[in-house]
């Protein structure tokens, strides 16, 4: 088995180009997954989980979504960088608009389908906290074929955009976020009531970023394996 080929690929806009971490699977094509960052950038938890989801057999792009305030901005996972990552996130929060950020995604996931590697075009997308929140606009306001979200937070504020959402959808959740409590999900599972393709997981024990072990503070290792295991599981019945 050949490895696992990586690439910067580059997506026009209109405002200019912005770049992105392509990961090839082994065979070189599949189906293909935008993953869509934490506020911490593209950094090594993104890029190991882009590899692990090409080794899977899965073309894997992850867009530097914080383009437009700082370009290729990565940070690690420790008390200094989230203040510098909270900081980022303010910016783009005030400075780039929810249409912005929305046509920056729906790009991003066309630029992806289109590769001569993506088998048959088809396309999900994915992402955790912020990429969780932009997964769900992405799904919204593009045409992915299936889309995974994370603890996204805001979700809960925009339950609207349900509506506009054609796709499959899986939804994960940390039973103690502080960030985005049990009222927020019930919410959320209200705007989807009916659709027998949205799917909601919820780790009891996990809170915040609970999948991301690379980052110690915010680590659960059993929720995580459960929910990688039900995300691939949910991505091979979307886009087999």
């Amino acid at each position: 088995m050949s490895p696992i080929e990586t690439r910067t690929e580059q997506v026009p806009t209109p405002a200019g180009t912005f770049d992105g971490y392509l990961a090839l699977p082994p065979g070189g094509s599949g189906p293909g997954v935008l993953l869509l960052q934490e506020i911490f950038g593209v950094n090594d938890f993104i890029k190991q989980k882009a590899d692990d989801l090409a080794a899977s057999g899965y073309v894997v792009f992850a867009p530097d979504v914080f383009w437009r305030v700082q370009p290729h901005f990565a940070v690690p996972h420790d008390e200094e960088s989230l203040q510098q990552a909270f900081a980022v996130m303010g910016r783009y929060g005030e400075e780039v608009d929810l249409e912005t950020k929305a046509a920056d995604l729906v790009a991003a996931l066309d630029h992806l389908a289109e590769l001569e590697e993506v088998a048959g075009h088809k396309v999900a997308v994915m992402g955790y906290c912020l990429g969780g929140f932009l997964a769900y606009l992405a799904a919204a306001k593009g045409s992915p074929d299936a889309c995974v979200s994370y603890y996204g937070s805001g979700i809960a504020e925009l339950t609207g955009l349900a509506d506009e959402i054609g796709c499959p959808v899986l939804f994960h959740f940390g039973g103690n976020d502080p960030y985005i409590p049990a009222e927020q999900v019930e919410r959320i599972k209200s705007a989807f009531a009916g659709r027998k393709d949205v799917t909601f997981r919820v780790e009891p024990e996990a809170g915040h970023a609970f999948e991301n072990l690379l980052a110690p503070m915010f680590a659960v290792p059993d929720a995580a394996a459960r929910s990688y295991e039900a995300t691939k599981a949910f991505l091979a019945a979307q886009l087999s």
